[in-house]
Parts: C-alpha cells; sequence; structure tokens
C-alpha cells in the first residue's frame, strides 16, 4: 500500500469525528467516490468475521453526499468479500448516508444509523418450498445484509474470539489475550498506531501477520505496522503495513520510528534473543506516546543460554527479565539515594509509571514517573525504632 493510501486512510479515521457540515465538505474535497472505496473497502473487510451466506450474494450499495447517489457492489460468501461495481439486479440493497457510514467504521462508539435503509427484494410467489431457488437466493441476502449491519452497529468480537478467526498464537499457543484485553481495552476505541515486531511465516512473502489482523479488527481506527526481518509485501491490506527491517539495528528502527511513529502500542515479539529485545526496546520506547504501552512477549527466554539467557545469575542486565527488574527499581527511584557524582534519574526512571509481569508476558506503561517520595525528614539510616523512640521523647 502506498504512503498516499495511509495518508487517505488516516484522514478518513480524522474525519470522523469532526462536525456533520466539515467531514461532508472535507469527503467531497478529497473526492466522494474516492473516500467510498476505502471506507467500502473497510466495510467488506469486517463483514467477513460474521457468518456469511452459503452461496455468493452482491449487495447493492448506495451512498449519498449532498444527495448525490453513488453506486457500488459489495459481494459476500464463499469466502469472498470484495467491492465490486454496482450489479444491474440485486435482492439485497444498502443505502447510507456517506458521512453516518465513516462515522460507523472510524467513529467514537454509539449509534450510526439514522440514515442507514436495508432492503429485501421479496419474490413473486410465497416461499413454502426451501428447495425453492428463490427461497436460498432470499436466505443468502438476508445473511448478507446481516454482515453488513453488524459492522455498521459497531458489533464486537473478543480478542480471543479475533486470536481463533485469524489463527494467532496469543491464544492457544500462548494465553496472553486475556492479559492484552485487560491492559489495550482502553484504547479500543482511539485511532492508535501499534508495532508489533515479528509477523511469522518465516521467509514467504505472503505467509504470517495472523497477530497483525487480530489487532486491525480489535482496533477499528487504528493503523498497525508489523515488522519483520523477511519482505512481507503479501500481507498488507488496508490499515497494515509490513515492514522489512532487523530489529537488532538501532539506527533503522530510529528511521522507521520517526516515518512511521509515534507508537500507541509497541509488541515485540520478534526473535526473542535477549540483546535484540534489549536494543529495541531502548530504541523504541521513546518513541511510545505518554499514555501507551509496550510489550515484552516470551520472556522465557531470559533464562535460556542458547538465546542469550542466564540462569545463574537472574539479575543479569543483559537480559529481557533482567531489564525489567531494573525498571521495577526504577519506579521507585525517588525513594533511592543517589551516589554523589550520580547523573541522576534515567530516562526510564522518569518515564514509566508501571511494570506489569505474567508468565512471559511483560507490559510496561509509558508515562510521567514523578510522583514524590516520602519526606525527606524521615530517616534512611536510622533503626526506625529507635528512632520513634527518640522523636517521642524529644515531643
Amino acid at each position: 500500500m502506498s504512503a498516499e493510501a495511509r495518508a487517505l486512510e488516516n484522514t478518513l479515521i480524522g474525519l470522523a469525528d469532526r462536525p456533520d457540515g466539515e467531514a461532508a465538505a472535507r469527503l467531497a474535497e478529497i473526492g466522494a467516490a474516492r473516500c467510498a472505496g476505502v471506507l467500502l473497502r473497510e466495510l467488506a473487510s469486517r463483514a467477513a468475521l460474521f457468518p456469511e451466506p452459503a452461496g455468493k450474494t452482491t449487495v447493492l450499495v448506495t451512498l449519498l453526499l449532498g444527495g448525490e447517489p453513488l453506486r457500488y457492489g459489495i459481494t459476500l460468501g464463499g469466502g469472498v468479500h470484495e467491492v465490486t461495481g454496482a450489479p444491474e439486479t440485486a435482492v439485497a440493497s444498502l443505502t447510507q448516508d456517506l458521512v453516518e457510514l465513516l462515522r460507523s467504521l472510524h467513529g467514537a462508539p454509539g449509534r450510526h444509523t439514522a440514515t442507514l435503509d436495508l432492503q429485501v427484494a421479496e419474490p413473486d410467489r410465497p416461499l413454502f418450498d426451501p428447495a425453492d431457488p428463490a427461497h436460498a437466493q432470499r436466505a443468502s441476502a438476508v445473511t448478507a445484509l446481516h454482515q453488513l449491519a453488524a459492522v455498521i452497529n459497531r458489533r464486537e468480537h473478543s480478542l480471543d474470539e479475533l486470536a481463533v478467526r485469524f489463527g494467532s498464537d496469543k491464544w492457544g499457543g500462548h494465553w496472553y489475550t486475556p492479559h492484552y484485553d485487560r491492559y489495550f481495552a482502553p484504547l479500543r476505541n482511539r485511532p492508535v498506531t501499534v508495532l508489533e515486531i515479528g509477523i511469522g511465516g518465516y521467509d514467504a512473502p505472503d505467509q504470517g501477520g495472523a497477530s497483525l489482523r487480530m489487532w486491525k479488527h480489535y482496533f477499528p481506527r487504528g493503523t498497525v505496522y508489523g515488522l519483520d526481518i523477511h519482505e512481507k509485501h503479501g500481507i498488507a491490506e488496508p490499515r497494515l503495513v509490513p515492514l522489512q527491517g532487523d530489529q537488532a539495528d538501532a539506527r533503522y528502527l530510529e528511521e522507521l520510528a520517526r516515518d512511521s511513529g509515534p507508537f500507541d502500542i509497541v509488541i515485540d515479539d520478534g526473535s526473542h534473543l535477549n540483546h535484540h529485545v534489549l536494543t529495541s526496546f531502548r530504541t523504541l520506547l521513546p518513541h511510545v506516546r505518554p499514555g501507551g504501552l509496550y510489550v515484552i512477549e516470551d520472556v522465557q527466554t531470559a533464562y535460556w543460554p542458547g538465546w542469550g539467557g542466564n540462569d545463574s545469575d537472574l539479575d543479569d542486565p543483559g537480559t529481557s527479565m533482567g531489564l525489567v527488574k531494573g525498571l521495577l527499581d526504577g519506579l521507585n527511584h525517588q525513594e533511592r539515594r543517589p551516589a554523589a557524582d550520580a547523573a541522576g534519574p534515567s530516562y526510564t526512571d522518569r518515564n514509566i509509571a508501571g511494570v506489569h509481569v505474567h508468565h512471559n508476558l511483560v507490559v510496561i506503561e509509558k508515562a510521567v514517573n514523578a510522583e514524590q517520595g516520602a519526606p525527606s525528614w524521615v530517616p534512611r539510616d536510622t533503626d526506625p525504632e529507635s528512632w520513634y523512640t527518640d522523636a517521642a521523647k524529644n515531643n
């Protein structure tokens, strides 16, 4: 997908929160047909998540902007979900204002159906016989409209469901999705930018991306980038952008972040080699927005010597878990006595406000960590029992 196409997607996501008149004027300025094509491809992609007709069915879709109708077809069923030209005849039809369709796909949660009109043409005879082809045709039309209406009504799938739907190992291979949902749910309906390191599928350019598709549908207003050492152009689709590069190359990561960031979420599911994990974290954390999250998966390799881990010195700062344990001390840097020549709190000390550790999974909160420490008059070097006794005598 071109940079121009990605820019248009981002523009439409931003327009979804603007007033009706402003949104309509901007859609007309960009080109109603151009915008409609992007939105209908998004609609068809999401419709594929719902039960589909037994056979292919094309729905006539009419979109209105300033009273001018734009007509298209969306074909669903048999594993197909694509935008086509307007059919000459159609059993099912959907009509909606273009601005309202924009809001239903990329706007804030809520009902966006005030202009939605769904129609199913009735056959010229009663449908008493299930074997009658007209019966099957009408049933397929009803199912296809249900798919589209479910998207417009913002029916959400759980993260577990999406993982199973797309074959992500974050459910089944691991049991990460309940944890992810806990931390990501507050961001679900925001226009987030997500970067996941590691696409999968080894060196096949059209394989992998299961988790990227899961994130794309979990974050309906988000843009999802995937980074892999192998070329993965074959998995590109709207709001899903594969990138090729080495997560151990700090210079490349800086360029990536300048071009595609800042990020709301970074997920390291890459090589899991410890020195790669540390390089990626140190380079990319400054490019995570305040309030964002940095996730490190599969930290079991911190204990595996063949992966750069250490199972004898569990605090080794060269391992992912050694890094995490250092971050825990940084959370309380206000309580520590720095050496006389210390440079002061580090970047991570000042910018990490929470570290959540689960089995093989670490979620790190990026936020200002400036909460004041204990009062200076509380002694750090005196036995607290004797200090309280002396204080009571003095009073």
